[in-house]
């Protein structure tokens, strides 16, 4: 095939993503210096599209950005009044005491917000600091420098057939250059997990640990909505299957967001995460809630867990990672929005200095020990200890070891427990089919709880049918002759869209269908597949999710 020949456009600052990260990052560089050229790509059809969150946000980032935020009028509106947490049975519940718990863990003076809404935001005053914001834009590869630095990225290609080559209607899209490019992908992004790779940023560092992530968001009866309430729960359905839990936040205008998480280093391969959450939805404190409202909205995203202990390094040549491209989510504090922002205010600082100094392309060092030693390092170092706890001895010990090893941290800035570790990947976690029982689960009732391909209309996700799938498989057949006949082709389960199937008809070997249309974009494919032979890549762009309010 003939070398495609694309326009180019130069930069200061490319910025791959219009989440919380990016756009702190692309506002932070317009404050401290106005003449920079800097744009945001961002592969949904519009800023906020592909965005999901809890989210109870700590503001320390907005503060950072816009001390006026409020007077700006930023969609942060609903403090936190309530903070609940339980531990569930099948039918009764235990409160934890507050008093109990280390105050980091403290939700108020935090704001239950959707940071969909917030990115929007976000856009319109970067836009209004003269930041170019292009939606709909995927990045589709990373530009090389005959040095072996990162020079760009190529965006808005759109038109090839489903075997990859030109269609009729080929936009080839562009080369987008920068002197810097600041990858704020979210969890496993592709070009992240490129530059990764290539440059070894996680040598010496623990394996990233992920969770996966469902929520919806309900329209409920008013007179049991309680605006600023933050009710977080362990323990039931999942108990000893796997380790994860749930929240449910009143936010404005009577909807609720609840949502429920799963580690995904579960062993069991039959674990069914989706179904786990429209369990949970039918215990008697959630169905009271829930009863006489109504669903609005569903989505799924994975999340890093792997906190402090996995974080690499951050700077790379000709380029940063920012946000969940870099795993910064405080796990027991269920919060990394915060940390994204001040990872893009940090990666802003460092690029404004270089370019003053005339550098480009190179490892910005200084961005890289800002975030491992600075006020992100504080918020993460303090609960290191938590992830690797669960997933050694469960829930129950390691609350009370997490708590303490937390306390002392709070008081002393010193960890009793020292630093943990991360042992192996998620995806290595998982079990042989044969060593585990089947998990019997419910039928939805089309009430409460919903089969996924229901739900999955309620994220509004539409893929132009024509293109290659983006799901890519590195052998097509691992799926019917390993991962079906070892772990049950666990790919059915945990996808949270219903993305994957086998098919078996009478007299015809299986066939592992792959229904790209229905993806969320979630990455949990990338992450869980016991044979690590499907690959995430971004479609084109505009397509996946339309999340309204997430």
């Amino acid at each position: 095939m003939a070398e495609i020949e694309r326009e180019s456009m130069d930069y200061d600052v490319v910025i791959v993503g219009a989440g919380p990260a990016g756009l702190s990052a692309a506002i932070r560089l317009k404050e401290l210096d106005a003449d920079l050229d800097v744009v945001v790509l961002e592969k949904g059809s519009e800023v906020g599209a592909h965005i999901l969150s809890g989210a109870v946000l700590d503001p320390i980032g907005l503060d950072a950005l816009f001390p006026d935020w409020k007077e700006r009028g930023a969609p942060v509106t609903v403090p936190v009044k309530e903070d609940n947490f339980y531990f569930l049975g099948e039918q009764g519940k235990v409160r934890f005491p507050n008093w109990l718990t280390p105050p980091l863990m403290n939700n108020h003076g935090k704001y239950i917000v959707s940071m969909g809404n917030v990115c929007r935001w976000l856009a319109e005053q970067a836009e209004g600091l003269g930041v170019e914001i292009f939606p709909g834009m995927a990045c589709s590869e990373l530009v090389w420098g005959d040095d072996g630095s990162v020079k760009g990225v190529i965006a808005g290609e759109f038109g090839r057939n489903a075997d990859g080559t030109p269609g009729p209607n080929y936009e080839p899209g562009m080369e987008l250059r920068g002197k810097y490019v600041f990858l704020a992908e979210g969890v496993r992004g592709h070009l992240s997990k490129q530059v990764m790779a290539k440059f070894d940023l996680s040598e010496g560092r623990d394996p990233q640990k992920f969770g996966i992530g469902m929520k919806e968001v309900w329209e409920i009866d008013p007179a049991k909505h309680r605006e600023g309430t933050v009710t977080h729960t362990m323990g039931w359905p999942l108990n000893g299957n796997g380790g994860g839990g749930s929240f449910i936040y009143h936010a404005e205008n009577n909807q609720i967001f609840i949502g429920f998480v799963v580690h995904l280093n579960y062993e069991n391969p039959h674990l069914y995460p989706y179904m786990e959450f429209q369990r949970f939805k039918h215990h008697p404190i959630v169905a009271e809630l829930l009863e006489g409202g109504k669903r609005v909205a569903y989505g799924a995203r994975a999340i890093s867990e792997g906190g402090y202990q996995s974080i690499p390094q951050v700077a790379f040549p000709g380029g940063v990672l920012l946000g969940c491209s870099a795993g910064l989510v405080n796990v027991p504090r269920i919060k990394g929005n915060h940390n994204a922002m001040m990872s893009g205010i940090e990666a802003a600082k460092a690029a404004v200095e270089a370019i003053k100094a005339g550098r480009a392309g190179d490892v910005l060092a200084e961005y890289d020990t800002a975030l491992h030693s600075g006020e992100i390092a504080k918020d993460l170092k303090r609960v290191r200890n938590v992830k690797p706890l669960w997933s050694h001895y469960g829930a129950t010990l390691a609350t009370a070891l997490g708590g303490f090893d937390m306390w002392v941290a709070n008081l002393t800035g010193w960890n009793p427990l020292g630093t943990l570790h991360h042992e192996k990947t998620d995806a290595a976690h998982t079990g042989r089919a044969r060593d585990y029982p089947k998990i019997d689960y419910p039928k939805p009732d089309g009430k409460l709880s919903f089969d996924r391909l229901t739900n999955v209309a309620f994220s509004f996700t539409n893929h132009e049918e024509s293109q290659p799938c983006h799901l890519r498989l590195t052998d097509p057949d691992v799926p019917v002759k390993v991962n079906l006949p070892d772990y049950a082709e666990p790919a059915q389960r945990y996808c949270p869209a219903g993305v994957y199937e086998v098919v078996e008809e009478a007299g015809q070997d299986p066939k592992f269908v792959i229904n790209f249309q229905n993806c969320v974009h979630c990455k949990t494919c990338d992450i869980k597949d016991p044979s690590q032979n499907i690959t995430w890549v971004a479609p084109q762009g505009g397509d996946g999710p339309n999340y309204p309010n997430m």
